[in-house]
């Protein structure tokens, strides 16, 4: 049996809550998916821009926390973090993608793109990360 590191972690209490999972993970990138349902949506009917920001936000918090080692926790604090909202969802399933793009030993930027299964770009994100020592 192949060690996913998407296993490694059980879901934060808020992430279990609103249905979305860890489903890749690896050194600079992660992946963050959600299935629709009717409590994702908004007052229009569509997915609440907070669900958007959410999954960013996990998918760039996770991208730089990647250590390789299921017993060595790297947690992580999002200092700043922007999101345009681009599209709405032509599918049920959001797919959120981060990727690691620079910084040091303490201090990570990040960008990440969120999808839907058709493809559709749906919303963007720009996040400043701190690396936090101890677990």
């Amino acid at each position: 049996m192949i060690d996913d590191p998407a296993t490694w972690e059980t879901p934060s209490p808020a992430a279990a809550r609103m249905g979305v999972l860890l489903s890749e993970w690896r050194e600079g990138e992660a992946v963050f998916i959600c299935d629709l349902e009717a409590h994702h949506m908004n007052r229009h009917g569509i997915p609440h821009g907070g669900l958007y920001s959410f999954m960013i936000d996990c998918a760039m918090g996770y991208c730089g926390a990647y250590t390789g080692d299921r017993d060595a926790r790297q947690m992580t604090l999002t200092l700043s973090m922007s999101v345009n909202f681009l599209s709405r969802p032509k599918g049920t399933r959001l797919i959120a993608t981060g990727r690691r793009t620079g910084g040091g030993a303490k201090t990570y930027f990040a960008e990440a793109h969120l999808v839907d299964e058709t493809g559709e770009l749906i919303a963007t994100g720009l996040g400043t990360f701190r690396l936090r020592s101890g677990a």
